[in-house]
């Protein structure tokens, strides 16, 4: 395939991803979505779909994948700017109600199908937050003396109050989301405190049992 033609198939498929997103609402589903709207949001024809993605389900994964990668990578670089010259957990909220802000099709979709009837969804957004549980554990980990499990343990609670937070934004005025941003900065310190605290006793036993 010579690189014109490789540039405009990756332009046209990334047109039917984009078309895909766009018809994403509080109203309208993927799971109620058809490949005939698809295609015409696109500006294609329904059989040209198909040299793209196998069925809806193939674009639907492909939705996930590339939607998680996306907030996955907005994360790191939340992470990498804040160098111990701010604060890590106020930074990863703002980033993240931005990026639900800025694409409520997109977080609507993971919200969705992690519990639809899909079980090639519900396993694919599973993985994905699995991920951001990885990458925050190792961050935690690195940035201080947790050991793996208690680092995991942090960073799950800490990925399950901002998901949830981000789901109850979805649906807000601006002055609301602003005090929910707030409250749940307030909840991710008392949680990242409560951890310190935890292991602090948990090393402070190890240390009277050695002695």
């Amino acid at each position: 395939m010579s690189g014109t033609r490789a540039l405009q198939k990756e332009k046209t498929r990334q047109a039917i991803i984009q078309a895909a997103l766009a018809h994403l609402s509080a109203d309208h589903s993927f799971s109620s979505m058809s490949l005939r709207e698809v295609a015409r949001e696109a500006g294609i024809a329904p059989t040209s779909f198909y040299r793209h993605f196998d069925d809806m389900e193939a674009l639907g994964l492909t939705l996930v994948d590339e939607s998680g990668v996306t907030l996955r990578s907005l994360m790191r670089k939340a992470r990498s700017r804040i160098e111990r010259k701010g604060s890590v957990i106020q930074t990863s909220v703002d980033t993240f109600m931005e990026f639900v802000e800025k694409n409520p099709n997109i977080f609507r979709l993971l919200l969705r199908e992690r519990t639809g009837i899909s079980p090639a969804f519900r396993d694919a957004v599973a993985r994905e937050i699995q991920h951001f549980k990885e990458e925050l554990s190792d961050y935690l980990a690195q940035e201080s003396d947790y050991t793996p499990d208690q680092a995991f343990t942090l960073a799950e609670g800490l990925v399950t109050l901002v998901f949830n937070a981000g789901a109850e934004a979805l649906d807000l005025a601006a002055d609301k989301r602003d005090a929910l941003k707030e409250r749940t900065i307030m909840q991710l310190r008392y949680l990242t405190f409560g951890a310190k605290a935890c292991h602090l006793d948990d090393a402070l036993n190890v240390s009277i049992k050695a002695s």
